[in-house]
């Protein structure tokens, strides 16, 4: 058993979850909510790819440098 059970959600858990959902901020609260969680994801996404490129270009950079020095 994996802890707070993460990757064991069966279709009756997710309907079970959703209908929780529903229930404390309603229907009309639901795809304010999943916007907001929408545009926190793309925002780290964008943040991730930002620092995996810097990364990678400093690496570049490092590596140039390496090969003139020779």
């Amino acid at each position: 058993m994996s802890p707070l059970f993460l990757g064991n959600f069966g279709t009756g858990e997710i309907m079970l979850l959703g209908l929780i959902i529903l229930v404390f901020f309603g229907g009309k609260k639901i795809p304010e909510l999943m916007r907001g969680l929408g545009s926190g994801i793309r925002e780290f996404n964008n943040a991730k790819n930002n620092i995996h490129s810097e990364v990678k270009e400093n690496i570049r950079e490092l590596e140039e440098k390496e090969r003139s020095a020779k």
